[in-house]
């Protein structure tokens, strides 16, 4: 057993105590990514040298005043922006992007006196769900590398599965934290829109992508959103609400919790295995006192279309900005203004990106603009009502993070009805704007299961509640990939 299989608790003790420094936590992360990430490919990039001078700076500073994450490894997806590291979002884009100041996360985590230990994989511009759209490697799934890590926060998701770090932060479009999490048998949170600063997250769709949290466990989750929630002026969509203390929420009692099913969440595609285990966990959390039953959310049939056009229409504006001038990828040999444009984008961007800004474009055309990208919003505004009425009776809403188990990596596309029950399941929660979080449920053919537990508008208490209870009652969250053993 490795230091990093450890909850954060436990090596705040060894800390603490003085029987573990930062320096030794965080030479044993980059250990692990050396030992793991060749066969992994998590890591885009990593951050040595500075890390280990922070961790040593660290080291100095008294016993008193310390946090609960002081210390403590962390990997973040290549969207956020960090000071002086490179920030590609995977493309080639940004291959060479430098930026010159933190996103307010990053400033929040370096407050907290967390060690950032490197940049980690994901679909180009968080557009995918499997990792594999990436410009620059593939990211494999711990558990078996013939599969994918899914996306966009795979490399995310499938470092802390191996183990290389115990905390990572991604961002979460239309389920892109909550379905690696699934996949890679890890916790995944996307919190409440507004939750968490934006700022200096590379913009896929604006109204929909939340910066979230992954980790080995419910109460290093809690912590770790704990660390980086609140208002930020930085960012006017963050709310001013205050950020209750959820580790305080993890009691353990769900007695009397009323949960919502939805008949939808159990529907055609969705895979006999998952189904199985998710009907597992209800009865686990009833032998616990909560009270579930099914429930219709009847909108959710048309939540894809509306996600899709929503968020194409705004990743085409968001885009825009790399023209070949600015910043990013510029084309050489180009003999005007309008060649400039066209070449650094066609080689810049690549082909899924590509396919996006085109859909995106369609939809905000002027003939297209009214029955197209402002139907869709109405679509959004009826399924937003849809979890809004159900919340008036149920504390909470529960079905599968993903309709399957990992795919093979290169098959995403084998069952076009199990990725719309995956789109069915995830993008609903971004489009009304709700918390959900993710956490392992079962197995199915050595592949992790993810339970998805959705909550009202700033209740991520709440859901840690749900969640922790669930765990505790379970060991799910204690079984490890082969891989992480070193077996």
């Amino acid at each position: 057993m490795t230091l990093l299989n450890k909850t954060a608790v436990e090596l705040q003790s060894l800390l603490h105590n003085r029987e573990l420094t930062v320096k030794e936590l965080t030479e044993e992360s980059f250990a692990r990514i050396a030992k793991l990430d060749e066969s992994v490919q998590a890591f885009l990039s990593t951050n040595e040298a500075e890390a280990l001078a922070q961790a040593e700076a660290l080291d100095q500073q008294p016993l008193e005043g310390r946090g609960p994450l002081f210390g403590l490894p962390i990997g973040l997806k290549d969207n956020i922006v960090t000071k002086g590291i490179t920030t590609t979002g995977a493309s080639k884009m940004l291959a060479n992007f430098v930026p010159v100041y933190d996103a307010t996360v990053v400033e929040k985590l370096k407050e907290a006196g967390m060690v950032i230990v490197g940049k980690l994989n994901m679909d180009e511009f968080a557009m995918g769900s499997t990792t594999e759209t990436s410009a620059f490697k593939k990211t494999y799934n711990p558990w078996n590398l013939d599969h994918v890590p899914g996306g966009s926060s795979g490399g995310s998701a499938a470092a802390v599965a191996a183990g290389e770090v115990p905390f990572a932060l991604g961002s979460d479009t239309g389920g892109s934290v909550r379905q690696p999490a699934a996949f890679c048998g890890v916790v995944g949170m996307k919190p409440t829109y507004g939750r968490v600063s934006r700022f200096g997250l590379i913009a896929y769709a604006s109204s929909l992508d939340q910066v979230g949290t992954i980790t080995q466990n419910v109460e290093d989750n809690a912590m770790l959103l704990q660390a980086i929630a609140g208002l930020d002026p930085k960012d006017s969509m963050t709310s001013p609400q205050e950020v209750p203390d959820y580790k305080a929420a993890l009691t353990g009692d769900v007695k009397g919790l009323k949960i919502g099913v939805p008949k939808e969440y159990l529907g055609e595609g969705v895979s006999d295995e998952v189904k199985k285990a998710v009907q597992e966990a209800l009865q686990t959390l009833e032998s616990l006192g909560a009270e579930w039953e099914e429930i219709s959310l009847p909108h959710l049939h048309y939540a894809a279309e509306a996600y899709y056009v929503i968020a194409t229409s705004e990743a085409t504006s968001n885009l825009a900005r790399f023209d070949g001038i600015r910043y990013g990828y510029s084309a050489e040999g180009v003999h005007d203004l309008d060649e400039l444009y066209a070449r650094s984008r066609a080689e810049g961007f690549g082909r899924e990106v590509k396919k996006r800004i085109l859909f995106g474009t369609y939809a905000l055309g002027a003939e297209h603009h009214k029955d197209v990208f402002v139907k869709a919003q109405k679509v959004r505004t009826l399924i937003a009502q849809d979890f809004a009425q159900a919340f008036e009776k149920y504390d909470v809403i529960i079905g599968p993070s993903s309709a399957t188990t990992a795919y093979k990596i290169g098959e995403t596309n084998k069952d076009p009805l199990a990725l719309y029950a995956n789109d069915v399941l995830t993008v609903p929660v971004n489009l009304a704007g709700v918390p959900a979080i993710s956490v392992p449920c079962g197995f199915a053919d050595g592949l992790p299961v993810g339970l998805q537990i959705i909550g009202k508008h700033f209740d991520e208490a709440t859901l840690y509640k749900v969640a922790h209870a669930f765990e505790q009652a379970t060991d799910f969250h204690t079984q490890t990939p082969a891989i992480r053993e070193g077996k």
